[in-house]
């Protein structure tokens, strides 16, 4: 077959397939930019649904944060370095907001961005601090908070999930909670897999099966929790119909990764950005950009052949090491795509704390590359790379996304200011 190469030309081209990488492109659509984006598999897939902006302190007792905006104007004292430091509030609160309705328009809805962040339960059965929660699982919220009487529904065969270990270690902060262990609709045998579980509750007919089944040990429950299987691309729709057969509201918890909630985030920008008019080049990797011409050139290839997207702008959301966008080796962490420099500890020998659940963390998970206050990364001397190069999401240096619960908000928020500044070069007033 002879293959052809493809060229596109735009605006905007983001790179990365991640939280923060399908942010930069939900904001450049919001503001009219003509954009492509490619990548690999991002790691949003492994994401739980919720949306953290600043969950814990971060510091040396990581207490975990009521206020996640009065945390980040104690980051911007304590750690003015942090990404979520550099963005101002009101730029923050119309990211969350804007993310959260396009979620919301393509069928997804999640919860407004609110002052304080709500409780929120993990795989687990331990509780934790977020933002805003996606409608299929706000309901779990209530009945926490509630302390109401409700039964956490979990079924044979599926692994990852086990509601008498959520039961077993919520039960002292509440009491009402139960758990009961059925069978999957149709599934009596053998290992399932909630994604699985997922497309088949989009039947109406298994939704009707599976709530006479969760009625029979509902008892007098005033909520019933449950994995998260609500269906992959109209959750809201499943659990409004769930509910109205069992009789009382139900929620999702999210299982171990890759989840339920991620795929369907990540299916759902797969399918939507293209009607927009974004050019997707998914499950690929940007393998050389050069920027010696008038507009950059980035170069991939698929089984069809090479693609060649030229851009005015680019934007770097590769994330870190699950979706390979930093490298760990014997002599050091590298960034492979730009040969960027990466911050990080002089030595090996001190990317880890002697012990693993040391209150200070480890300093690996604070290495990323260093950019200037529009986001524009910088090279060894501290010069920007390129004026048209822009950086967003977990790749930058100086946080710890997992101790501080802050996944989400660095990717939303540094997105947010990525385009922005992106659309300064684009309409030419930078």
């Amino acid at each position: 077959m002879t293959q052809e190469k493809r060229e596109f030309t735009t605006d905007l081209a983001v790179i990365g397939s991640g939280l923060a990488g399908m942010a930069a492109s939900i904001f450049a659509l919001k503001r009219g930019i003509s954009t492509a984006q490619a990548g690999n598999t991002g790691a949003i897939a492994y994401t739980t649904g919720y949306l953290d902006l600043l969950g814990a302190s971060g510091g040396s007792s990581s207490a975990l944060l009521s206020d996640p905006w009065s945390g980040i104007k104690q980051l911007q004292k304590e750690q003015p370095s942090h990404p979520l430091a550099r963005v101002p509030e009101a730029d923050i609160r119309q990211a969350f907001v804007e993310f959260t309705s396009f979620l919301g328009e393509c069928g997804i809805m999640y919860g407004a961005p609110t002052d304080h962040n709500v409780s929120v339960m993990t795989p687990a059965g331990t509780v934790k601090p977020t933002l805003s929660v996606p409608a299929t699982m706000q309901a779990g919220v209530d009945a926490y908070a509630q302390r109401a009487k409700c039964v956490i529904v979990d079924f044979k065969g599926l692994r990852g999930f086990s509601g008498h270990q959520v039961v077993a270690n919520l039960k002292k902060a509440w009491p009402a909670v139960s758990a009961e262990r059925i069978t999957f609709p149709e599934m009596e045998h053998g290992e399932i897999y909630p994604e699985v579980m997922a497309r088949a509750l989009e039947v109406p007919a298994t939704r009707e099966k599976l709530a006479e089944a969760i009625r029979q040990i509902r008892g007098d429950a005033e909520f019933i929790g449950m994995p998260a299987i609500m269906g992959m691309h109209n959750p809201d729709v499943v659990m409004q119909d769930l509910t109205r057969l069992i009789g009382c509201p139900v929620f999702e918890i999210p299982t171990m990764p890759p989840s339920v909630p991620g795929i369907r985030l990540r299916e759902m920008f797969e399918q939507v950005f293209p009607q927009k008019g974004l050019t997707l080049v998914p499950q690929q990797k940007v393998k050389k950009i050069d920027f010696s011409g008038e507009r950059v050139e980035l170069s991939l290839s698929d089984n069809y052949g090479p693609i060649i997207i030229h851009a005015k702008t680019v934007i770097l959301a590769t994330g870190r090491f699950l979706s390979g966008g930093l490298e760990a080796e014997m002599d050091g962490i590298s960034e492979p795509l730009l040969d960027l420099p990466v911050t990080q500890p002089e030595s090996r020998d001190d990317w880890y704390s002697t012990q693993y659940m040391d209150k200070k963390g480890h300093e690996i998970h604070k290495c990323g590359i260093e950019v200037d206050d529009a986001f524009r990364p910088l090279n060894s001397e501290g010069n920007v790379v390129d004026p048209r190069l822009f950086a967003a999401g977990v790749i930058l240096a100086h946080q710890d996304w997992i101790r501080g619960r802050c996944g989400a908000g660095v990717a939303i928020a540094t997105a947010f200011k990525a385009v922005e500044e992106a659309q300064q070069v684009i309409d030419g007033n930078k």
